[in-house]
């Protein structure tokens, strides 16, 4: 018999495998879980070579799969980064600000992009305008509030050169005072073009940083028990250019998350073009089991883009949407190919649908895995027909940032079921969890967790009865074994059986018996993926491998190591639906500025 590499022993291990669900010891031998059962039985693999782990008790879980993140473009941007993920108050959170600002060298800038809002903060408030630029009078800043908002303070204004005769984009505006001068809000009505394209004017990190930046963060995605991942593409995220950091850091074996990526279109009216071009340059599956093609989307044509913005009424898509949807999705059939597809709305889901069995006809989609991401409004019969079509669906906890909003836009009945997950089950959907995180939910998958059991937001406000929450276990399996679905990889992972990966978390309390209020606040103490210790904490840091210094030294990262605040926010002992009004001045034309030079005049997930 040959020597196990590694044992953990004396640990209360949930596999998620239904003929073996529990275990007290693993063996794992060259990356795969070689024996699961009582202490015993796997210590009969000790070795002169074996490490050994007594795990004291913890429970330790299948490593967790996010079916939905923007992990590569996360990690490029992850050390620039100010997070108030958790952060309790408001003036805690200005407090970092200020701090962070003082700290930030010219002409850099102080960015907060996502995994907050207003009603985690015991205020229940947004900051406004003055706070900001009190906080910081001089070093640029740019917040970023859900898919709706963009905060910039004076300096960061005249760093991106916004005035009073600088038009405003199409589907978006910059909010005016009576003179006509920009206040420093920019609105998404509804395109967050606005938003994301005056993001990207910002600094970015050299080469250098950028592989510090995503070692970092996969080091944090790490310590939250992350050991896979399948990256949504994303705006500004250009093939191959884009991929350069995280492919050279998979040559040099320092990817400690697997990473499966879908190929998002850049160009919009030339989608078909791009597709043409990357079936002739990748194929799905091409890589191995830590960095490998996953298929197209989530963005497969741009007129087709639903914003998920719940300040804003739906958008009405173009009439054009069901010929280019055709054209693209008929040549991803033809090639075997992999796609999801970005859909918040049930019109539009309907849309789409017309496309997929019109394709299906001439190129059945028989054995090729498609599916809807986000789906918060999807109806029954649209549940039917994705099913009969073979299509899954990944759900993330946007409601848990967004549905206060949602509420207050469309009433708790339609929240109660947004998404419908019980209803997907029940038909045999495959279902994937996540965070679409980085830039308006956390990318903590704890949050997630506790949004699927709870069917609580971060505020606190309750959206789910409890015919459409999750049980602690059903909750689980759609964040391993469900998401497994999503790459093509449901037989090596998602479950801790003999011959899958040996991916695993354990924790730093028992998830299946802490109050529910507080497994938001769950980490990882130790991480092992490919049977490799990645992230300790506690009496297990010494076993993982050391990172460099976070770079540049001036990093929020440096600074806070990741999440700002604890790991979520306190409940919150009442519901509470709010909704923001704004002063809209009259539209101006748009112009050249919004069609080059700050990013394209699209919707940017």
């Amino acid at each position: 018999m040959v020597p196990a590499n590694l044992i953990l022993k004396n640990g209360r291990i949930f596999t998620g495998d239904t003929r073996k669900p529990s275990a007290s010891a693993v063996a794992i031998t060259d990356g795969r879980i070689s024996t699961l059962g009582g202490e015993p039985d796997v210590m009969a693999l000790r070795g002169a070579a074996t490490q050994v782990i007594d795990l004291e008790g913890r429970t330790v879980i299948p490593g967790l799969i996010d079916s939905h993140i923007h992990t590569i473009r996360g990690g490029l941007n992850f050390n620039l980064e100010l997070r108030w993920d958790g952060v309790p108050s408001l003036a805690d959170a200005l407090r970092k600000l200020r701090a962070q600002a003082q700290r930030t060298p010219p002409p850099q800038w102080v960015r907060v992009v996502g995994g907050w809002n207003e009603f985690q903060f015991a205020e229940r408030r947004l900051p406004t305008l003055e706070e900001i630029n009190a906080a910081a009078p001089e070093t640029p800043v740019f917040i970023l509030y859900l898919y709706g908002l963009a905060f910039l303070n004076g300096a960061a204004l005249r760093a991106v050169g916004y005035t009073r005769d600088t038009p405003n984009p199409p589907g978006g505006e910059i909010q005016r005072d009576r003179q006509g001068n920009p206040t420093g809000m920019l609105i998404a009505k509804p395109n967050a073009a606005i938003l994301y394209a005056t993001l990207a004017k910002g600094p970015k990190l050299s080469h250098e940083d950028q592989v510090n930046s995503t070692r970092h963060f996969m080091r944090e995605l790490n310590r939250l028990g992350l050991t896979s991942v399948i990256d949504a593409g994303g705006g500004f995220q250009n093939y191959p250019d884009d991929y350069q950091v995280v492919e050279s850091l998979h040559r040099q074996g320092q990817l400690s998350v697997r990473i499966a990526y879908n190929l998002f279109t850049q160009r919009p009216k030339q989608e078909i073009e791009d597709f043409r071009k990357w079936t002739g340059m990748v194929r799905p599956g091409q890589g191995d089991a830590f960095y490998r093609m996953n298929g197209a989307g989530e963005m497969l044509v741009f007129s087709a883009a639903d914003f998920e913005d719940f300040l804003e009424p739906r958008p009405e898509l173009a009439a054009s949407l069901e010929e280019e949807l055709e054209t693209v999705v008929r040549h991803l059939a033809e090639h075997r190919w992999p796609f999801r597809l970005h859909a918040t709305y049930d019109e539009s889901i309907s849309r789409f649908l017309d496309v997929f069995e019109k394709v299906n006809r001439d190129v059945p989609f028989q054995g090729l895995r498609w599916w809807f991401d986000h789906a918060e409004t999807i109806t029954p019969r649209n549940l039917e027909r994705t099913r009969a079509l073979g299509g899954g669906i990944a759900v993330q906890d946007r409601m848990a940032f967004q549905g206060e909003h949602f509420i207050a836009r469309y009433g708790a009945d339609a929240a109660a079921h947004s998404p419908p997950i019980r209803r997907m089950l029940d038909l045999g959907i495959p279902v994937g969890a996540g965070t679409d995180a980085t830039r308006v939910s956390s990318y903590n998958p704890w949050v997630s967790l506790y949004w699927l059991v709870t069917g609580k937001t971060v505020g606190g406000a309750a959206l789910y009865p409890s015919s459409n929450r999750m049980s602690r276990e059903e909750a689980l399996r759609l964040y391993t074994a469900g998401s497994a679905w999503f790459s093509g990889e449901d037989q090596d992972k998602g479950t801790l059986s003999e011959g899958r990966f040996a991916d695993l978390a354990v924790l730093s309390a028992d998830y299946f018996s802490v109050p529910e209020e507080e497994i938001k606040q769950l980490q990882s103490v130790l991480t092992v993926v490919d049977g490799k210790v990645v992230y300790g904490a506690g009496k297990f840091g010494p076993l993982a491998p050391p990172l460099p210094p976070v770079s540049p030294g001036w990093s929020p990262v440096a600074g806070t190591g990741g999440l700002s605040g604890p790991s979520a926010s306190p409940a919150h002992a009442h519901a509470h639906a709010h909704a923001h009004t704004h002063v809209h001045a009259s539209p101006v034309a748009h112009g050249a500025l919004w069609g080059s030079g700050s990013g394209c005049d699209c919707f940017v997930f």
